[in-house]
């Protein structure tokens, strides 16, 4: 699969950690490892760094987008927009355990709330 061998050239160069390789597993239809934690909301921001948020709710300030994977582990959807603030119409949307990326980019995420 494309996933899969896409994720192996970014494996081998360093370029995407462990757990974000262990999500997209999941979504291209494997499992995650054992005993794989981490944060809720997951994101490689437009600085190249990965960014986590525990139990994330309301808006929040996130930089990301692109061709750089994102990760909802979160219970509810996460809506992304272009706007700091969650201002204006929003880019996309992910439910719970989706992990794609977001494009071309976004400033702000909103996180529904789950009871």
């Amino acid at each position: 699969m494309r996933i899969m061998r896409d994720t192996r050239i970014l494996l081998h160069t360093g370029a995407v950690p462990a757990l974000l390789l262990a999500a997209a597993a999941v979504a291209a239809g494997g499992t995650a490892p054992a005993g794989a934690a981490g944060p809720d909301f997951q994101y490689v921001g437009q600085d190249d760094r990965v960014h986590g948020l525990t139990a994330p709710k309301g808006c929040v300030a996130a930089e990301g987008g692109g061709s750089r994977p994102v990760t909802n582990h979160t219970r509810g959807t996460a809506t992304f927009y272009r706007e700091p603030g969650c201002a204006g119409a929003p880019v996309e949307r992910l439910g719970p355990g989706t992990v794609t990326q977001v494009r071309p980019y976004f400033a702000s995420v909103r996180f529904s709330v789950t009871g």
